[in-house]
């Protein structure tokens, strides 16, 4: 026979084959059943976390600025649960920097927090990398399409613990163990030594630049170093307990910086200069999540928005003392008062703000001098 006639006979066999099959299927009263994916539509399936990672300048243990910015970290992963996932590198150095940003940009971080000066220009270089990563940078003030600026009024709290100091000092000689001779820092020591001369107006101000956010031993000695010259309340722009536990062991008086140092050095902690960057954290990552997330912008809150406060005042300060610091942290909170009020003249004798005028936002910016009353010259540096 042709095979080709032996295939098509074959064929035929099989479909009546099956044919018979299918009837007696149909003849027991059976049927079969549609796969159950078929019947009902799928579950859609959950949105993935959005992945959001922190650059960190030193170790979260550090009792000040890293650990606050840890705890509004922490604060967001509370506010949305498993919508988000989060994740953290710390004591990244500067010039490290560029490499750790453009790393967590590349495992899917989508928002990425970094959280120091002096990573500014590194983050804006990996935000032209990756054009669909949101960029945040902390005190910076260089913005671009998917990176914008956050930043705190340090200088409401140095202010009003300024007024603190000078209702506290015997010497009328204060300290300040200061970081690096930028704008931000700068604004702090002048809003110190101004609102001490609200309340005191022979105040003078000595200040030793460590040229560090975070080295105890470093802090440590310089806090020594201005007792040793007669200062009797020191303040810090830097990040560890040191200045109020060397000013302890000294017997002097000292403030905590970014969170509550209160049990570090409770005999010479006089009040807590305290940063909350979780309400900023919480509307960050909400506006990616709904697609409102903006770049090119900058935002500075203050005692105003609940990001600064002073606290737990020790009950060693005097009553007048104490209602004059809490009138004037009110006054801030509701606007009657910007620390940075002229007249403002500096240590040369210049005037730098009239009389009556309330510094810009643009001034205080630029802000490269000590006021009256502080001691030396600014050091060279950016």
């Amino acid at each position: 026979m042709n095979p080709w006639n032996v295939r098509n006979l074959s064929r035929r066999a099989f479909a009546v084959a099956g044919l018979a099959s299918a009837a007696l299927l149909v003849g027991c009263g059976k049927k079969e059943e549609a796969p159950a994916a078929a019947k009902a539509a799928s579950a859609p399936a959950p949105a993935p976390a959005l992945k959001a990672a922190w650059v960190y300048i030193g170790p979260v243990g550090d009792a000040g600025w890293t650990f606050a910015h840890d705890q509004g970290r922490k604060a967001v992963e509370a506010e949305f649960g498993d919508k988000l996932k989060t994740t953290f590198v710390e004591k990244v150095s500067y010039a490290d920097g560029e490499r750790v940003i453009r790393d967590l940009a590349s495992q899917g971080n989508k928002l990425i927090f970094a959280t120091s000066f002096g990573y500014m220009d590194a983050m804006l270089k990996v935000a032209g990398e990756f054009p669909d990563v949101k960029f945040e940078h902390a005190t910076g003030y260089k913005t671009a399409a998917n990176m914008r600026v956050y930043d705190s009024r340090f200088y409401h709290d140095a202010y009003v613990s300024g007024i603190i100091a000078g209702g506290m000092t015997k010497t009328n000689t204060l300290g300040f163990v200061a970081s690096f001779p930028i704008p931000e820092v700068l604004r702090n020591i002048n809003a110190f030594t101004l609102g001490a001369q609200s309340v005191n107006p022979k105040i003078r101000t000595r200040v030793v630049w460590v040229s560090t956010w975070f080295d105890p031993e470093k802090e440590g000695a310089a806090a020594q170093e201005l007792i040793n010259k007669g200062a009797d309340v020191l303040l810090q722009n830097t990040d560890s307990t040191a200045v109020l536990q060397t000013a302890e062991k000294n017997g002097k008086y000292a403030f905590g910086w970014d969170s509550d140092m209160s049990s570090f050095a409770p005999k010479a902690h006089l009040a807590s200069n305290i940063v909350d960057w979780g309400p900023y954290y919480k509307k960050a990552v909400k506006e990616v999540m709904d697609g409102t997330w903006k770049g090119e912008q900058r935002t500075i809150w203050g005692k105003p928005e609940g990001t600064n406060d002073v606290i737990k005042m020790n009950e060693v300060i005097p009553e007048a003392t104490r209602k004059k610091a809490q009138e004037t942290l009110d006054g801030i909170k509701s606007g009657a008062i910007d620390p940075f009020t002229g007249p403002v003249v500096d240590n040369a004798g210049k005037e730098r703000l009239p009389k009556g005028e309330k510094a810009s936002q643009e001034w205080k910016d630029k802000v490269d001098f000590y006021v009256k009353g502080v001691e030396g010259k600014v050091p060279a540096g950016k």
